[in-house]
């Protein structure tokens, strides 16, 4: 059986851990929410920490906490963000919408573990001997659940877009302009409702989708900047009761050094507790992100299909055995990764946008979704940078054109035909094309046959290259 201890709150005692650094409120949200033992992301927690430490730096300044209590709070608040402490975190994402539970959990673990360091026990037997820290009184100085969640929420999330996903997708979009300058000779087969088209070169395709990458990653910059913007200071509806004056833009500029954002206080506290806008706005970025990568990610998918009887335009790298049952097959397996991913964090999307709903998550002043929001905020993050390294690293890196392939099917493209609708008319050339198709010969065979043009004519307008552009 396992030990523990007696801790009380304003609802009465408790049965806690022995070993637990959290207390009395959060053994309630434990037993209160047993729903689906995903506890909040590791990043969401790191940044409580953050603001705990950053909180109780300020309030030192100002006088308001003692030095030695000062301290120990934020070093304790220092091994929260450090990711130390998790394991005393383990309230489950699906608690008050409000986020309340996690705050209090965080009050807990940071005001038991600064009396730790204050050589008191986690609220055990010798605690009386030394200063006790409240953890509301102390530790949530200043503060109100309802501010501190979002805070935790934008910061987490703007840090993660800032050091993982943006460096991913910069790393990506480097990639794919080096396969557009090593494709630009490769004429192939355009293709439209998956159906033979004039033809591209494949060069052209992937600086297609650099320019898509590069498109996501602008919104997601933009994002984040929204999500730079903190609720801190507003506490429990905007009003800012409780909170000293300029204590949360101090706490911001502490938190904006330490983490090279521009993080500051937001213009509007009303907005900010009664909406999330700016996760909103950052997860349909990472939803257009998710949609640009799996349509380049099946794009390639459906060229590098085959080897023999498929489109064959592209050789995907090998990375694994592709079948337990057929020897020798491979599959485009980091390809399918990548368009699973963008599948979840779509649902991801889908979760966020009907927590920020009004009549669901965000009623009357006070968004009620915040830690599913945040959750879904940080996986769709945490997916689509792990996506996006893997892919850049595990399938574009190795990408090779199959150019004699590629230049076998725009040979026998019906499409060719295009190019001469202007010297010959649409009709005629439609006519043509029928009469390539019945005969199973090439637009060049049949024009030479029939001698619809010169020849040296031909030669010049069914120059696929030419056809391309510039």
């Amino acid at each position: 059986m396992t030990a523990t201890r007696t801790e009380r709150d304003s609802l009465g005692e408790m049965q806690v851990p022995a070993d637990a650094l959290y207390g009395a409120q959060t053994q309630r949200a434990v037993e209160n929410f047993p729903i689906s033992g995903w506890p909040m992301p590791g990043e969401f927690i790191a940044a409580m920490g953050m603001i705990k430490a950053a909180a109780a730096s300020v309030h030192h300044q100002a006088g308001r906490l003692e030095p030695r209590i000062a301290a120990a709070i934020i070093a304790a608040a220092g091994e929260v963000a450090e990711g130390k402490l998790t394991a005393h975190f383990p309230v489950d994402t699906f608690q008050t919408g409000s986020g309340t539970s996690t705050n209090m959990n965080a009050n807990e673990v940071i005001a038991n573990r600064a009396m730790q360091i204050l050589a008191a026990g986690p609220g055990g037997p010798g605690a009386q001997d030394v200063e006790r820290i409240p953890p509301n009184d102390h530790v949530n100085l200043g503060q109100s659940s309802n501010d501190v969640i979002p805070t935790a929420l934008h910061l987490s999330a703007a840090t993660a877009m800032q050091r993982e996903l943006l460096p991913a997708l910069t790393s990506m979009s480097a990639m794919l302009g080096e396969k557009a300058q090593r494709f630009d000779g490769v004429v192939k087969v355009g293709r439209t409702h998956l159906m033979d088209a004039v033809p591209v070169r494949l060069g052209q395709e992937f600086a297609g989708y650099r320019a898509q990458v590069d498109g996501a990653a602008e919104m997601l910059a933009a994002a984040t900047d929204r999500l730079c913007e903190l609720p801190l200071g507003g506490t429990a509806l905007g009003t800012g009761l409780n909170a000293p004056e300029g204590f949360a833009g101090s706490v911001c500029a502490i938190l904006a050094e330490t983490l090279g954002l521009p993080l500051r206080e937001v213009g509007n506290h009303f907005a900010a507790s009664g909406a999330r806008d700016a996760a909103l706005f950052a997860s349909a970025a990472l939803r257009s992100t998710a949609i640009a990568m799996g349509k380049i990610a099946s794009d390639i998918r459906l060229m590098g299909s085959g080897p023999r009887c498929g489109l064959g335009e592209l050789l995907l790298p090998a990375v694994q055995p592709g079948s337990s049952i057929m020897p020798g097959k491979v599959n485009p397996v980091i390809c399918e990764s990548v368009i699973q991913v963008a599948c979840q964090v779509v649902g991801c999307d889908a979760a966020i946008a009907a927590g920020a709903t009004g009549g669901v998550g965000s009623i009357l002043d006070l968004n009620v979704a915040m830690p599913l929001i945040a959750t879904n905020l940080l996986t769709a993050i945490r997916l689509l940078s792990n996506a996006a390294k893997v892919f850049t690293r595990r399938c574009l890196a190795g990408l090779e054109a199959n150019e004699p392939r590629c230049r076998e099917l725009v040979e026998q493209s019906l499409a060719m035909v295009t190019v001469l609708a202007p010297r010959i008319g649409y009709a005629a050339a439609a006519e043509l094309a029928k009469r390539a198709y019945r005969s199973g010969k090439t637009i060049r065979e049949v024009c030479l046959e029939e001698s619809i043009l010169p020849a040296e004519e031909l030669e010049g307008l069914l120059d696929a290259r030419r056809q391309t552009g510039a």
